[in-house]
């Protein structure tokens, strides 16, 4: 059974019961932030987590699979970057580490945050997660599957990627981030 939750300019969580699969979607708006993440969700006990470099081959999967639902809209591809995909895995970990899926990480609050601390100066960015039992063509599917997720996917402006994962301590959850955003 699955439980689609929407709000209009805010994170969209989808909680698949039956696979304890979570997906959400964020994108940073100019507004002040709330102190604590409203659509967090405590997926399963802190502790180690296997914490997975980013990887060339994850990237390039990932943008063929952004790049496909970008072309459906007309919308010009986008490319990998190692920043952006050192970013998402770094947050993955982050996640892991606090078997928390989240939008909020422990050091950088926001994905523009996270970003600016690795020198990438962002115009826009946006950011989807997942935590799950899941590989990354499931992750990607869901994604794309999503309307709050799409809107991330699709924004016009957007022209790097980057995504990363980290497995929880329970050695069976993974936690994905990926990031979309555009220099300034």
């Amino acid at each position: 059974m699955e439980k689609l939750m929407f709000r209009s300019e805010a994170p969209i969580r989808v909680l698949a019961l039956a696979g304890l699969t979570f997906i959400a979607a964020c994108a940073d708006q100019k507004s002040s932030s709330p102190a604590v993440d409203p659509y967090a969700v405590q997926v399963a006990e802190a502790g180690d987590a296997e914490c997975i470099a980013a990887s060339a081959e994850a990237n390039r999967i990932g943008v063929a699979a952004t790049n496909r639902a970008r072309a459906g809209k007309g919308l010009p591809p986008v490319q990998a970057d190692p920043v952006l995909a050192e970013v998402a895995a770094r947050h993955a970990c982050d996640m892991a580490k606090r078997g928390r899926m989240t939008h909020f990480g422990s050091r950088a609050k926001m994905p523009s945050d996270r970003a600016k601390r690795m020198n990438y100066q962002p115009m826009i960015i946006a950011e989807n997660i997942a935590a799950g039992p899941y590989d990354l063509q499931r992750v990607l599917r869901e994604w794309n599957a999503s309307q709050g997720h799409l809107a991330n996917i699709n924004q016009p402006l957007v022209q790097d990627y980057g995504v990363g994962q980290a497995i929880g301590a329970d050695g069976r959850t993974r936690y994905w981030a990926a990031v979309y955003a555009a220099r300034k």
